[in-house]
């Protein structure tokens, strides 16, 4: 077990996983307190590396692209006070801040871990229910339904609206941006059937944010809500299998060869997340029956 004790947290590699614990230190950031302890597996790690420096080092974990719904939402736009991955090290630990990269390097050169994208989450997200306050209004989140509240610095015609409640199924993506230099930010909730491009002041489905402390917390609720919509993954496969289906000729003058067992086990697999994408509104009846003829043209 590789462990290293710091004022900014607490990593622990145990040959499976990285526990990382942020510290209580008065300089940790609210949004890594809020955010409490991460498990890492180590099937969901890219690398690690560590940096040194006259006072003091960084520790930085690079995870594989698509494995952190928190990482999707965020979009990178998490500063270095905010990053969870992130970890300051002082001038006297650096020998263990070393071995424990190399613990780290070791474990994921031994199980032969791919560096490549992910195609499913391998942490599940901030946990459930949380609530947030920031900007012109709250954003609350129980797994099922996103509840959107209005304060009293929220423009009128936008409060008018009222509380607004949008169902799981009913959101297509979820947009997280800080504010910077001048430009406001957002959490904004995109709606099936209803894409727009209202400025946050007056979008009632948007959380309009203006870089005060708490404002980083409400990439909480867009991780959260992130983790239990479809992978983005999913989505890129998708829109492929009806962009081939839609290059396809009607007919073929010849038969493709046919696929191996383990492939025909993969094309089930596939139709059947096919169908629950269908199911739950994804796609629409069109785009599901291309992509569905695309499919069984494999099989």
């Amino acid at each position: 077990m590789a462990e290293i004790l710091q004022k900014d947290g607490t990593w622990v590699f145990d040959g499976d996983a990285l526990r990382l614990t942020p510290g209580r230190d008065k300089n940790v950031s609210l949004f890594r307190k809020a955010l409490g302890e991460l498990v890492v597996p180590l099937g969901a790690l890219a690398g690690v590396s560590f940096e040194q420096g006259k006072r003091a080092g960084r520790l930085r974990l690079r995870l594989r692209d698509g494995a952190d719904p928190l990482l999707h939402a965020t979009g990178g736009r998490l500063t270095e006070p905010h990053d969870p991955y992130q970890l300051i090290v002082e001038s006297d630990r650096y020998g263990v801040a070393e071995y424990v990269v190399d613990e780290v390097r070791q474990a994921l050169l031994l199980d032969q871990v791919p560096a490549d994208p992910v195609d499913a989450y391998l942490l599940p997200g901030p946990s459930v229910p949380l609530s947030v306050s920031a900007g012109d209004g709250t954003a609350s989140f129980d797994g099922d339904q996103v509840r959107l509240e209005w304060n009293w610095k929220t423009e009128d015609a936008k409060a008018a609206a009222g509380t607004r409640t949008l169902a799981l199924a009913d959101i297509a993506d979820v947009e997280w941006q800080p504010a910077v230099g001048l430009e406001n930010g957002y959490l904004r909730f995109v709606v099936r059937n209803a894409r727009t491009k209202t400025p946050p002041k007056y979008d009632p489905h948007c959380v309009e944010l203006w870089g005060f402390k708490k404002d980083p917390l409400m990439a909480l609720v867009a991780a959260a809500v992130q983790a239990r919509l479809p992978h983005p993954a999913t989505a890129t496969a998708t829109a492929a299998d009806v962009q081939d289906a839609r290059s396809r000729p009607p007919s073929a003058s010849s038969a493709p060869a046919a696929p191996a067992e383990d492939d025909h086990d993969a094309l089930l697999r596939r139709l059947r997340e096919l169908g629950e994408l269908h199911r739950a509104g994804v796609l629409t009846d069109e785009e599901f029956t291309l992509a569905k003829q695309a499919v069984l043209k494999r099989m």
